[in-house]
């Protein structure tokens, strides 16, 4: 989806989300990261992008990701859980074990997305009492600069198949004239930051643009750095350059 029609998409949001009504509140304090879905009839109550943000900081809920596992790979939002198996609430029974009243924030491919309802209705029916959904899910989270996680796997399946992604090495200049990844282009944290321009792509906002550096740290850096721009198809590898090295030069 092209970037400016995500502008238009996100307006809408700022409106349904906050439940903007004539002298209900005062226009400063509706803010997109404010807002929600607004769904009626939901079993399950809504959380916004800025409490995301929160419990991200505070570790205050177990996020889970109700996509399948090959979505997860390819980018998720940091921290957040895998459910592996062929029943979400046994996962879940598991992780949690068998606390059922731990708190729980479940997402999945935005607005329109059945998964994240799907599961937490399985959940109420199952007995767990503290259910959230954050159902603006992985598009709205990217378009508002959220930061991505992609696992090594989708790392490798990009790299082998998707020929237009853009790969950015976070470390050092020096470090990278030691020798990268194919393809790789350079741009630490603190150039980035500066740096309005290239290596970043001026022609297409979607580009896939993976991020890694010497470890997770660096790689975060990066892409905090380049939150706050208008490309939103953004992931940093949380791995180390070694290990990465290691799976992409792998047969």
């Amino acid at each position: 989806m092209p970037y400016v029609s995500w502008k238009t998409f996100l307006r809408v949001f700022v409106v349904i989300g906050t439940g903007l009504v004539a002298g209900q509140a005062p226009a400063e304090e509706l803010t997109i990261y404010r807002a929600i879905v607004g769904e009626s009839n939901q079993k399950t109550p809504e959380i916004s992008t800025e409490q995301m943000r929160k419990i991200l900081a505070d570790g205050s809920a177990i996020i889970v990701d109700a996509r399948p596992p090959q979505e997860f790979v390819n980018g998720h939002i940091p921290k957040a859980v895998e459910l592996t198996g062929s029943s979400a609430v046994a996962a879940v029974t598991q992780m949690v074990g068998n606390d059922k009243s731990k708190a729980l924030v479940l997402y999945c491919n935005g607005p329109f997305c059945e998964a994240s309802r799907r599961m937490s209705a399985q959940l109420l029916d199952a007995g767990f009492t503290n259910v959230r959904r954050y159902q603006l899910g992985m598009p709205i989270w990217r378009a508002l600069g959220g930061p991505t996680e992609i696992e090594l796997e989708g790392v490798v399946r990009i790299f082998k198949n998707d020929h237009t992604a853009i790969f950015l090495d976070a470390r050092s200049a020096e470090d990278f004239a030691k020798g990268s990844i194919p393809g790789a282009q350079n741009l630490p944290p603190e150039v980035a930051a500066k740096v309005k321009g290239s290596p970043m792509p001026l022609d297409d906002f979607d580009t896939r643009i993976v991020l890694f550096g010497r470890d997770a740290r660096q790689a975060k850096a990066l892409a905090d750095a380049l939150s706050k721009r208008p490309w939103h198809n953004v992931a940093y590898y949380p791995g180390t350059f070694e290990e990465l090295l290691a799976a992409l030069s792998a047969k």
